[in-house]
């Protein structure tokens, strides 16, 4: 049976090009947490989780000081076992956010190694619900200077060229008078029968505000309408999802399937956006995604198409793998060897061992963070 030799990880700063202001926040960089896992077999996998402008040193701390002793020697094929004990060992640390973080990206790699060990892409390996392909919706629609309604219009109406038949753009930042303009404008550029995701981002603090907005935005037919409030707001969540009959989506930076137990019991969410590079990795993802299925909700994953596509691939109440079509916002892909084709609206899967990429050495030499004290952009446990 093959054991875990050491685990690896770096932290890799990858600036974006020009920051992007969303309802609540500015980002100038992302920040991301890579773990690698070698086995005894001399097999290898690979993880990722992320991080916003400056954070990631967090992430690796959580990893080589928290969680990554708790895995040498031990079996790769043990997942439950291991993924409960750095759960026990995190949760005086953080039942959320950094820790919860970390362990998910281990928790990925875990899965990737297993998956190469055996031969199987990722999503096989997992139990395929289909071979070839999923469906995914285009993401984009940021603020950015000088982007009237009618480019933003403009963009969206370049996704449906490209064949996408459901896309997303991000609300909240203007007044209600002004985001209407930028929804009816896209709505007008992309036909009546292109399903359209708004994107809010924790933008209202409060049902009269938020439905201040939904009002103005109802009659152009919105797919739904994700993170209106505060992930903490469950109340204020289940109020909206009972004033509009617009889909209130959520969950993508929440962490646990309790937290996710609360949303569905509540009625506080119509659509999941579960991302398991924070919730917990895939094993807690699956068991959420499980959680929601019997509640009859279905599973939108949240952004990180490279993992997702293999959730989405296989798990039957998965709908779309979101994709953003350029590395402007979500740049990852700078980071691999090896990206996902969209065509016709969809993603193709992978069909190599594993998740099917790995980490691109000429990218981490120039993205890779060199601590002060430390020798290497890869701080290894054995």
């Amino acid at each position: 049976m093959p054991t875990i030799q050491s685990v690896s990880v770096c932290i890799a700063r990858v600036p974006l090009d020009n920051p992007v202001t969303f309802s609540t926040r500015t980002v100038t960089a992302r920040e991301y947490c890579l773990v690698r896992i070698q086995s005894s077999d001399g097999h290898e996998g690979l993880g990722y989780c992320y991080a916003v402008n400056t954070s990631g040193r967090l992430l690796a701390v959580a990893v080589t000081d928290l969680l990554a002793p708790l895995l040498v020697g031990k079996e790769s094929l043990r997942v439950e076992g291991l993924w409960r004990e750095m759960y026990q060992e995190a949760l005086l640390q953080g039942r959320a956010g950094a820790a919860v973080r970390a362990l998910s990206a281990i928790d990925i790699a875990l899965w990737d190694l297993n998956a190469r060990s055996v031969g199987l892409p990722l999503f096989q390996f997992l139990g395929a619900n289909v071979q070839d392909r999923v469906p995914a919706y285009a993401s984009g629609g940021y603020y950015l200077p000088g982007k009237t309604p009618q480019k933003l219009g403009e963009e969206m109406a370049g996704h449906v060229r490209d064949g996408f038949t459901a896309v997303k753009m991000k609300v909240g930042r203007l007044s209600p008078r002004d985001e209407e303009a930028r929804v009816a404008a896209s709505r007008e550029a992309i036909g009546p029968d292109v399903r359209l995701m708004l994107d809010a981002n924790n933008a209202w603090a409060d049902l009269p505000t938020a439905m201040s907005y939904m009002e103005r935005l109802e009659p152009y037919r919105p797919y739904w309408i994700e993170e209106p409030f505060s992930p903490d707001d469950i109340d204020n969540h289940a109020r909206l999802a009972r004033a509009t009959r617009v889909t209130v989506a959520t969950g993508e930076i929440e962490a646990g399937r309790w937290r996710f137990k609360a949303l569905l019991e509540s009625g506080a969410a119509g659509l999941l956006q579960t991302d398991a590079t924070v919730c917990g990795g895939i094993t807690e993802w699956r068991r959420i995604a499980a959680t929601a299925a019997s509640y009859g909700i279905s599973v939108s994953p949240h952004a990180w198409h490279d993992v997702h596509v293999h959730l989405v691939a296989s798990t039957p109440n998965a709908t779309y793998a979101e994709y953003m079509p350029d590395d402007h916002i979500v740049n990852f892909r700078r980071l691999i060897d090896r990206q996902l084709t969209a065509q016709g609206g969809d993603l193709l899967l992978h069909q190599s061992p594993g998740l099917g990429f790995g980490f691109d050495a000429d990218a981490l030499a120039r993205y890779g963070v060199v601590y002060p004290g430390e020798m290497d952009r890869w701080l290894v446990i054995r």
